[in-house]
């Protein structure tokens, strides 16, 4: 199954998921730039179970819109389990939803350190104020990166909810 086609699959499983459970979802997407919330909206439906995403790709947005904390910023960065914790309850309150999914990273080509380097990417789930974090470091291009992190999420998140 080639990625895009699999993301579709993954996006409209989901989509039923939410819509049996009648939650709604948000995202609040940095290195993803707009593309988990992309998926689940190509999917026939999608209005019955999301009412707004936020693509939050500088510090500034992640402050105004979803509430991040500038300490946690400062401290930890924008790529960080705390940035992303912080990202999926913001939006999840400011997107009045039952789950949100949160995701900053580094998609490259440049940006990367030793300890974070290109590929590193965090995510967070918020179900109903339980979170469930995750970091991966993608191999490949910017756009691979970004595909494998939409890919990943939608995988854990189908997982999570189904529990």
């Amino acid at each position: 199954m080639e990625i895009h086609t699999k993301i579709a699959a993954l996006a409209a499983q989901l989509g039923a998921i939410l819509t049996n459970k009648s939650f709604v979802i948000t995202t609040a997407e940095s290195c993803t730039g707009g593309g988990i919330s992309y998926a689940l909206t190509d999917t026939p439906g999608s209005s019955a179970y999301i009412d707004r995403c936020f693509v939050t790709y500088s510090n500034e947005a992640k402050h105004e819109l979803l509430g991040v904390s500038q300490q946690t910023l400062v401290e930890y960065g924008a790529v960080s389990e705390q940035t992303v914790i912080e990202m999926a309850a913001g939006a999840r309150i400011a997107g009045n939803a039952d789950v949100a999914i949160s995701v900053s990273g580094i998609a490259g080509p440049s940006g990367g350190s030793q300890d974070k380097p290109v590929g590193t990417v965090w995510f967070a789930v918020d179900i109903q104020e339980n979170t469930h974090t995750f970091i991966q470091v993608f191999p490949g291009s910017r756009a691979e990166v970004r595909l494998q992190a939409i890919e990943f999420i939608l995988e854990k998140i189908i997982s999570l909810i189904k529990q």
